[in-house]
């Protein structure tokens, strides 16, 4: 009998976003063998797995969110050859690999989807996607009100083959990402197939894009507030989001992995992208027999203030927790303004105090129970890119809506390495080589040879944090308790006597523990905590 080793647990994962990792071409674009060479720096790094986003062939109107085919890789980033020689050395190194899998649309490129546009209206190529007749009596509006996460109405009208109009299809996203109709059996049949396919090349596991999508409202009726995804930029329409018949997918999914597992003795991961109203909703997902873990956003998104995150983590532990999982914490990825620069507005109050504040929810982060994922160029604390200039951007956001809010270029510049000017070291040593989205001046101070030669920079902060992560028995999975602390102050016990507290104040204020910390996110005297600081003790509490 395969007796469980649950290391996903309390495992850190660094998410690779592949394009801007590293590039060994020389074409601008990170690539499966940019990964493969930098496996060893995030060894160094101390983390315990990567999670790659997509590399399908895809025409990248997503930049890879929209797959043509789920069983294969894109040339601009290599070919299956080129996985495995990743996937060889990341086992070799001791790293768990997980792949980003996108199940609730895919490209509009896709051969299916090309096959339901040359089919008949109610043919079963068509039943794989949500096609349906217009409203109106030419059937020229849209079949309902939604609009789509990333601006305009959520349905595009096609050509019938004879050219005259026809039904439309639904697309929570962008046009060129049609939305999988999962309540045909198909749908279901082959995405199991996908997962065997990668499952059967040594995997660890899969992130699950839109894990709460798939399934809509089974009569797509009107939404009372159709534009609310768009407003929000999140997963808000309960009809197309978050039906009950979800959880059957992620149970046949689970006991997929449990097979794999029982036949080698390697647990597999399956962590979702989870955005719902409330922990107690988020808790489902997480039950004994679906995923093993969703992020869980709420701490990415809560202010900066010590209520708000002992709010958050209150609940998430209590709601969490209880199903059996462990809370999965996240504090930036490839969708969100990074900490650096989230941290430090409003402006005037938080006016340089971004990167300190970064750094303190980073030790926070990694002392709460449970595990953590951390973005590329967390461990750099670089700062989110605002000035990139409209003509480079590729946002679909931004070409959808016209609107730089909330578009996500800036998280996404490819990493700086070394060296003073751009690219930094990220292409090879092809000459005028630039990536595919310009990198400011100011990253040369943030490459990661300036970081690992400066004992004081983020990476070295990580990389301490890590390590004790791995050392104590306090930390990762177990319990955690409050003590009280004055206004603006969290403290709270792992285990047996580590000691964590956040000063999220600008003044000192007294420590909750006397001497010198094991570690803190800035210099502290004993018995001080500084403002915008965190520090780990261990005591007898």
């Amino acid at each position: 009998m395969f007796v469980k080793y649950r290391w996903w647990r309390d495992a850190v994962i660094y998410q690779v976003y592949v394009r801007s990792f590293l590039d060994s071409t020389g074409d601008g674009i990170g690539d499966l063998a940019g990964v493969r060479n930098g496996l060893p720096y995030l060894k160094k790094l101390g983390i315990d797995g990567i999670w790659l986003s997509p590399f399908y062939p895809s025409p990248q109107h997503d930049h890879g969110y929209d797959v043509a085919d789920y069983c294969d890789v894109d040339p601009v980033f290599g070919d299956l050859a080129e996985f495995d020689l990743l996937m060889t050395q990341a086992r070799r190194l001791g790293i768990k690999v997980l792949l980003d899998i996108v199940p609730n649309h895919c490209s509009s490129e896709h051969p299916w989807f090309r096959e339901a546009l040359d089919s008949e209206p109610g043919s079963p190529a068509r039943a794989r996607f949500h096609f349906a007749d217009g409203r109106g009596p030419d059937g020229s509006e849209p079949p309902n009100n939604w609009h789509a996460m990333f601006g305009g109405p959520a349905w595009t009208r096609i050509t019938e083959a004879d050219g005259r109009p026809g039904q439309w299809y639904l697309h929570m996203f962008t046009p060129e990402q049609p939305d999988w109709n999962w309540r045909t059996p198909e749908v279901a049949a082959e995405f199991e197939r996908v997962l065997r396919f990668w499952l059967d090349r040594g995997v660890d596991g899969f992130r699950i894009d839109v894990a709460a999508g798939l399934y809509k409202h089974p009569e797509l009726p009107d939404s009372d507030d159709p534009e609310a995804d768009a407003r929000t930029r999140d997963s808000v329409n309960p009809l197309a989001w978050n039906q009950p018949e979800v959880h059957d997918v992620w149970r046949r999914w689970r006991a997929i992995c449990e097979e794999y597992a029982e036949r080698d003795g390697r647990e597999r991961l399956l962590v979702g992208e989870v955005s719902v109203p409330t922990a107690r909703e988020h808790a489902r997902y997480v039950r004994p027999d679906e995923l093993h873990q969703a992020f869980f956003f709420d701490l990415l998104s809560a202010p900066w203030d010590a209520d708000a995150f002992r709010k958050v983590v209150t609940e998430a532990i209590e709601d969490i927790a209880g199903t059996g999982s462990t809370v999965t914490w996240v504090l930036n990825n490839h969708d969100q303004v990074r900490t650096v620069t989230r941290y430090g507005e409003p402006a005037p109050e938080g006016s340089g105090l971004g990167p300190a504040r970064a750094r303190a929810a980073a030790l926070l982060m990694l002392a709460l129970p449970g595990a953590a994922y951390i973005y590329q160029g967390e461990e750099l604390g670089l700062p989110e890119v605002v000035d990139l200039p409209d003509d480079v951007l590729t946002d679909p956001i931004f070409r959808r809506t016209g609107s730089r809010a909330r578009i996500r270029d800036g998280c996404r510049v490819p990493l700086p390495w070394s060296g003073q000017a751009s690219p930094f070291g990220f292409t090879s040593g092809v000459e005028g080589a630039k990536p595919w989205l310009p990198q400011p001046d100011y990253f040369a101070e943030y490459a990661t040879d300036r970081a690992l030669a400066d004992t004081r920079s983020f990476w070295h902060l990580y990389r301490d944090g890590l390590q004790l992560r791995k050392q104590l028995p306090q930390l990762g999975e177990g319990t955690l308790r409050w003590l009280d602390t004055p206004p603006g102050v969290l403290a709270f016990v792992r285990g047996e006597g580590l000691v964590c507290a956040v000063n999220f104040g600008t003044a000192p204020t007294p420590a909750p523990v006397p001497g010198t910390p094991l570690l803190s996110s800035a210099p502290c005297e004993p018995g001080v905590l500084p403002g915008s600081t965190a520090a780990w003790w261990i005591a007898d509490l």
